[in-house]
């Protein structure tokens, strides 16, 4: 079967290939009964899952999803970005239809990962997400991966006022204000929000302002069009842990961990259940309803699969 190398001729040469139906997703998935059955799936869950550093919450997109695909011809590039699109759809994320539509989504594929990202870095460091200080960023802007990606988060309050997810400005927490009546002081640092006071949820939620996913070509040579695409798309719609790392359940990410049992090559239902779990859980909860949230969906999905 052809490669990713090879394929990206051929969708050239055949137009279309480049608009035919995607393959569906992959049916391998493990049935799981009894009473460790809910266990099973939240274990998944959890090892998918990733809290954003301002509300300890999981991000998802609350504006419609606007990918853009570039490094590739202009008939792979369209594959990609329909494919998250598609993706998107079944998962229950929102889609922006509008063709001008301002991309939220940037996908790089090139031969010069860590390149690409320095010019991020030296433009606009808070585009690759949340960092204290420079020793923090300088990590976080350096490639490690095939396929890695970046997630400027934001916080939402009840109110739906929005505030990007940025370390707190340096010098004092407390300052005198000396233009105004005696003894007032001012915060510096300090973010108002509107919140509900309940700990069932507070009303803040995390979304997702910008994902970069950077895709390093010369390491990609034996996959396909196809997976490389399901990849990109579960990256552009979750922040996913444990990449590296084999998945209790099989799974899409498992394709570029190392010594992963069984070949998983294409986006399976149990990435799928995670997906819609996530955008149809609360998303001002705490972590831990928003995980048992997913896993009921998760179960749902493989239920009725």
């Amino acid at each position: 079967m052809a490669r990713f190398r090879f394929a990206l001729f051929v969708l050239a040469i055949v137009p279309s290939l480049a608009t035919a139906q995607p393959a569906g997703m992959s049916t391998e998935n493990v049935t799981v009964t009894g009473t460790g059955a809910r266990e099973v799936l939240q274990k998944f869950v959890a090892s998918f899952a990733t809290a954003t550093r301002m509300t300890g919450k999981l991000a998802h997109w609350e504006d419609g999803v606007c990918p853009i695909t570039a490094g590739l011809g202009p008939l792979e590039n369209r594959f990609v970005t329909q494919r998250v699109r598609d993706i998107a759809g079944k998962a229950g994320a929102p889609v922006n239809d509008q063709k001008s539509c301002r991309p939220n989504i940037t996908i790089d594929f090139t031969t010069m990962p860590q390149a690409a990202l320095d010019t991020v870095r030296k433009r606009h460091p808070s585009f690759l997400g949340y960092f204290d200080n420079s020793d923090q960023l300088e990590k976080l802007a350096t490639v490690t991966r095939p396929i890695q990606s970046w997630y400027f988060t934001a916080t939402k309050d009840v109110r739906g006022a929005m505030e990007p997810d940025k370390a707190m400005k340096t010098g004092l927490g407390v300052a005198l204000d000396r233009d105004a009546e005696p003894g007032k002081f001012v915060f510096p640092s300090a973010t108002a929000v509107n919140v509900t006071g309940t700990h069932l949820g507070d009303g803040l939620r995390s979304v997702f302002y910008h994902v970069i996913i950077v895709v390093d070509r010369t390491k990609l040579a034996d996959y396909e069009i196809g997976s490389v695409a399901d990849y990109i798309s579960i990256l552009a719609l979750a922040q996913l842990s444990s990449l590296d790392t084999c998945q209790p359940l099989p799974s899409i990410v498992n394709m570029l961990a190392a010594h992963c049992d069984g070949k998983v090559e294409a986006l399976t239902e149990n990435d799928l259940g995670y997906l819609r779990g996530l955008y149809k859980m609360s998303p001002d909860r705490t972590m831990r309803t928003q995980l048992d949230e997913i896993a009921f969906q998760l179960e749902l999905s493989l239920k009725n699969h």
